[in-house]
């Protein structure tokens, strides 16, 4: 066929057993909506195909007829179908649903419409759904009766396109709505990290889509708590749960405790149960679980919590009979899990069940260029707090920033190291302005922070091997170059390998040499013996 042959017009659409009802000639001189469509003038309709009621083979036989009289072109089939109860959403969506998988639709040679007018108000929604997620390739057609008898009885019609990107103002509007979903998950903060922007667009899709488990990962401090609760929020404002969220930090509760913190107890379950207690997860009835930490649950808590998600039924603590609490749930873990389940302290089965939507949170270093945007949220959210604005001054500012987007600021804590800065400075700060002065006094103060915080890690081995007494009797200097030896000692197969790694340039000036003795003895002078780490 060629490819500018006009496509042929096929209406699908329910006979409506009252609309289109009637058998007297009176039927001509009212509004019939199955029959008034082949009599528009504009709308020319190739097939109909009339969905029916099997029992109202007689009606739809004779809406056939009259569709043959008044459009002779038009083809007009029945397809009877089985319906026990047409006010029964399942039944309905199902039969309707089969028609689509058994129909052969050719939508590069025919255009289809839905008649939704006719048919139970439950059928008008299946039809439109089926339609919504292109079960039916086909726009919507509606049809309504004339006003005044001037109008004869065609009444008149509209094509609905689902397509929204048509229409500018339902598209600008949704794309509103969008960005304003997308503000509540960012507080409103814009950042400016493309990798972030694009995790926090998909959350914000599967939040209003689904109900199923995420799990965010990332370092501590990196604002997997402050997201839930934004997750939350965005949930309640679009009427997606009811409930309360509930936060609970796994690595708070150990052992016994564990288990009654989530699930409850009953009333003298174990020693010093002289109430009955709501568990975490009851208190999550109809709202969001938000589970922090979720690797430092135990095994036996975690085959629980995984019986609680998936059937949303648990046993308190001493009780035989079953509490119910229908949560949605977002787990936190600084950990790969991953790891966790290979070694055996995650149960693989549960981290299945919540790494549907999993999603990585950078912490503040990968994230520099968000620094900025980050750092003003911080001045207005606690200039709230203080109930005083307090802002910079241009050089303090740019002083600070500076700082903060350089290498040699390491925020360790990520984003908790961020507010707590900003909180220090503006409690310091004299008549609501902070000064150069006070960004140095910061500066100074985080770089104490971080280098105490972390010296151990710049000298893991000296730690390791070297015992404190001999550690403090050592220049700095002494510490890190022993520190670069141990770390070839211990990547090396032998004493003389290492040796002669170390010894490298010295050793060709020498006529005769024994790298491997000589390292022994340096490394002796710190109470340390090369096979100590050699096996590491």
């Amino acid at each position: 066929m060629g490819s500018n042959r006009k496509k042929k017009t096929v209406v699908i659409g329910f006979v409506g057993t009252k609309l289109d009802n009637g058998y007297s000639q009176k039927r001509w001189q009212r509004w019939r909506p199955t029959v008034a469509l082949c009599q528009q003038e504009d709308l020319v309709i190739d097939r109909f195909e009339l969905l029916c009621s099997s029992n109202f083979v007689r009606l739809g036989n004779k809406i056939v007829d009259d569709i043959a009289q008044i459009s002779p072109h038009t083809e007009s089939k029945l397809s009877f179908m089985e319906i026990d109860n047409p006010w029964d959403f399942g039944e309905m969506y199902e039969v309707l649903h089969d028609f689509t998988r058994n129909y052969s639709f050719d939508p590069d040679n025919e255009e289809y419409l839905i008649h939704i007018t006719t048919g139970t108000h439950v059928a008008q929604i299946c039809l439109f759904l089926l339609t919504e997620t292109r079960y039916f390739p086909a726009k919507l057609l509606q049809t309504s009766p004339p006003v005044g008898k001037s109008q004869g009885v065609a009444g008149k019609y509209s094509v609905i396109d689902l397509d929204l990107s048509r229409y500018d103002r339902l598209a600008t509007r949704f794309h509103k709505e969008q960005q304003e979903a997308l503000s509540i998950l960012k507080a409103g903060i814009a950042t400016r990290n493309k990798a972030f922007n694009n995790t926090v667009d998909e959350i914000e899709r599967v939040a209003l889509r689904s109900t199923a488990p995420m799990l965010i990962t990332g370092p501590t401090g990196a604002g997997k708590s402050f997201l839930a609760k934004r997750i939350y929020q965005l949930k309640k404002e679009r009427h997606r749960l009811s409930g309360q969220f509930v936060e609970v930090n796994c690595a708070t509760i150990r052992g016994d405790g564990a288990m009654s913190a989530l699930f409850g107890h009953v009333k003298g379950a174990f020693t010093g149960a002289q109430n009955q207690r709501t568990g975490w997860l009851q208190s999550a009835h109809l709202g969001l679980l938000f589970l922090d930490e979720i690797g430092e649950l135990g095994l036996d808590e975690q085959a629980m919590l995984l019986k609680a998600i998936e059937e949303k039924k648990f046993y308190p603590v001493g009780s035989d009979k079953e509490a119910s609490s229908d949560f949605q749930l977002i787990a936190g873990t600084n950990r790969d899990l991953r790891i966790e389940v290979k070694e055996g302290r995650f149960r693989e089965d549960l981290f299945a069940r919540i790494n549907l939507w999993t999603y990585r949170l950078p912490g503040l270093s990968e994230r520099r260029e968000d620094i900025e945007p980050n750092l003003d949220y911080e001045l207005e959210r606690q200039a709230l707090e203080l109930t005083q604005q307090v802002r910079f001054n241009k050089q303090a500012r740019d002083r600070f920033l500076y700082f903060a987007t350089s290498k040699e600021a390491h925020w360790y804590g990520n984003f908790r190291d961020l507010a707590a800065s900003v909180t220090r400075m503006m409690t310091l700060s004299e008549q609501g302005r902070i000064t150069e002065s006070d960004v140095e006094q910061e500066i100074l103060r985080l770089n104490y922070q971080w280098n105490s915080l972390h010296a151990e890690d710049d000298f893991s081995l000296v730690t390791r091997y070297v015992s404190e007494d001999v550690r403090q009797n050592c220049d700095p200097f002494d510490l890190v170059q022993l520190e670069y030896v141990l770390k070839v000692c211990a990547e090396s197969k032998n004493v003389s390998a290492a040796g002669r790694q170390v010894y490298a340039v010295s050793r060709t000036q020498r006529s005769s040499s024994n790298d491997g003795d000589r390292l022994a003895k340096y490394l002796a002078k710190f109470e340390i013996h090369f096979n100590q780490l050699h096996k590491y």
